[in-house]
């Protein structure tokens, strides 16, 4: 692998702002699409957060694909299913881009642990993680689920030898959270201004 498992997001990232600085939904997804490889080195514990990132990207994409010059910019999708009062629908486009951006608020605390605490297990490294970003949105049933799953993590070292590839992953992987995480902040700050931030699961 050249590079880094991040090195193909790294690139993306460059092309996720207009010249305007708005969010374009193409861009958006393919990088949050390029993040899924990562996942699946997680193996087992991360089989929930992987369906469900997939799940979302896949319904987000459906709708841009409907009529790409309309959902060119990622917003439109939420301001239009705002308009048709389907918003809080739970198969609505703002539903997955919420919980997508839930997820990938996971991810990006899951990258930052394994870069902060070098000493901790990927069970630790999952288990921080998820208590912080996606455990406050769970209710009992998901959050039972996820603490199962985080005891099935891999052996670290096999983990960052799998995603390290030929770069250096460190680097990497903080560049990632630096760059990433501005986006992430934009769609809550978004999905905040319009009251749709506080979604929870069963």
């Amino acid at each position: 692998m050249e590079g880094t498992v991040f090195t193909p997001s790294l690139e993306g990232m460059k092309f996720v702002k207009s010249d305007e600085g708005e969010m374009l939904t193409k861009p958006f997804l393919d990088v949050c699409k390029l993040v899924l490889p990562v996942i699946e080195k997680l193996g087992a514990a991360m089989v929930l957060v992987k369906s469900d990132v997939g799940g979302n990207i896949s319904r987000l994409e459906s709708k841009y694909s409907s009529n790409p010059s309309e959902f060119n910019l990622l917003y439109n999708m939420v301001r239009v299913e705002i308009e048709a009062k389907t918003a809080k629908a739970s198969s609505s486009c703002t539903n997955g881009l919420l919980w997508l951006t839930r997820a990938m608020d996971f991810l990006v605390e899951l990258f930052r642990n394994l870069l902060a605490h070098p000493d901790w297990t990927m069970s630790q490294v999952c288990t921080d993680s998820y208590n912080k970003t996606l455990k406050k949105w769970h209710g009992w049933l998901a959050s039972s689920s996820f603490t199962v799953a985080m005891k099935l993590a891999p052996d670290r070292k096999k983990f960052m030898e799998v995603i390290g590839g030929t770069g250096d992953i460190n680097a990497d992987m903080e560049k990632f959270c630096a760059d990433f995480s501005p986006f992430l902040e934009e769609n809550h700050k978004f999905l905040d201004s319009v009251g749709l931030d506080t979604l929870k699961a069963s």
